[in-house]
């Protein structure tokens, strides 16, 4: 089983992009589920979505994972939430910021010692989407560094994901997104 867990804020859109994704991933004949939890049912309170791949039927339900993924699409909550919560040794994070690796580790030492990813998910929204929401670079971020679906597959996909809500234009540049996010996680 893949377990994938998002740290973000309301409004940001981890939910649409943990359940995005597991509409694609369900494409692939494999068992999904995508939920999230809520603190202030408010823009910008904190919050964590989930997902779960598996090829057998998935009979847990609780929001207790051991994440394979950790996805940190809000920058800030890097250093405010406990995005380590539950981690197993091959846990690997991708991170929104705007620092360096480098700079990142001296501000959070204990990724140190973690695998990780670093990409700039908020700049790359607002230069393709004109709006400061993450959740397209980081699914490009993502499916750059877990393999899960080659990147052209993804996008096909995610594009029928998209075209059952948005017009042409948006769905566009959240290709544009992904893929930007594709080329640019270090």
């Amino acid at each position: 089983m893949l377990e994938i867990r998002w740290h973000s804020r309301a409004g940001q859109g981890a939910v649409t992009g943990a359940k995005g994704l597991a509409d694609v991933i369900a494409g692939t004949g494999k068992e999904v589920q995508a939920f999230a939890t809520y603190g202030s049912a408010k823009r910008g309170a904190t919050m964590a979505a989930f997902d779960r791949f598996d090829d057998e039927p998935i009979l847990n339900h609780e929001k207790y994972m051991e994440p394979d993924y950790v996805l940190v699409i809000d920058p800030g909550l890097t250093f405010i939430a406990d995005i380590f919560e539950n981690e197993k040794p091959t846990t690997k994070y991708i991170i929104t910021t705007h620092l360096s690796k480098e700079e990142l580790i001296a501000k959070k030492p204990e990724l140190k010692e973690k695998t990780f990813f670093i990409v700039d998910c908020i700049r790359i929204s607002l230069e393709t989407l004109g709006r400061p929401i993450p959740n397209a670079p980081m699914l490009g971020a993502f499916v750059r560094e877990s393999g899960i679906l080659d990147i052209e597959e993804f996008k096909e996909a995610f594009k029928k994901v998209l075209g059952k809500k948005l017009p042409q234009k948006i769905i566009d540049a959240n290709m544009l997104a992904i893929q930007r996010a594709y080329d640019e996680v270090k």
